[in-house]
């Protein structure tokens, strides 16, 4: 049994590696955004505040999923913007279950990762919920406005306040270069995330 903590600054690819190190090892995965994408589609929100409310009940089930995959003993992936306010709900998860977790934090050159950021904010297919922040699903005939994505500093500062390159939860910390997503090599972390993996003591 152990679990996979994928983190790190805002649009690293932690989606597209998680989905990926989840086919190689054959995981299940739980992805807080999947979660919240489901919820903003079925439930909505009409304020900033009813999005922020989504957003922690996202967090509760991602974390009722997990407990319930630890009660199984069986491995798995959590993907999320993990922070310093998710390290006390994922530390104490994994402390009541005993449960070894490897975190696999992507990072990199940020000037290069917030200009995918950018990109991302204005991708088509980018989720409504995401980047709304008054009212989702729009009303019919009128679609909200998007607020301008944070200047370069403002997106540094809230990954040096938030925490998102510092967050480490369980055993280990596995760093990977996210600053040229082609280069990233999946064979290699699954290959280190199994070397982890057999260092375990056998329970």
């Amino acid at each position: 049994m152990y679990c996979l903590l994928i983190a790190g600054v805002p649009a690293s690819g932690k989606t597209t590696l998680s989905e990926a190190i989840a086919d190689k090892l054959n995981l299940p995965l739980l992805s807080k955004d999947a979660i919240k994408e489901r919820l903003f589609d079925h439930v909505g929100f009409q304020s900033r505040q009813e999005k922020v409310s989504l957003g922690i009940a996202s967090m509760e089930i991602l974390y009722y999923a997990a407990e319930r995959l630890m009660w199984a003993g069986l491995p798995f992936i959590l993907e999320n913007n993990f922070e310093f306010s998710s390290e006390a709900g994922i530390k104490a998860l994994l402390e009541k279950h005993h449960y070894p977790a490897l975190t696999v934090l992507l990072t990199g050159d940020y000037k290069a990762i917030y200009r995918r950021f950018q990109e991302r904010e204005l991708t088509p297919g980018r989720h409504r919920g995401h980047v709304v922040n008054d009212c989702y699903p729009e009303r019919a005939g009128q679609a909200s406005a998007c607020p301008p994505a944070p200047s370069y500093e403002d997106y540094v500062r809230g990954i040096e306040t938030r925490g998102f390159d510092a967050f480490s939860a369980g055993d280990a910390q596995l760093r990977v270069d996210a600053t040229d997503p082609a280069a990233i090599d999946v064979e290699d972390i699954c290959a280190q995330i199994d070397a982890w993996r057999k260092r375990l003591p056998r329970s």
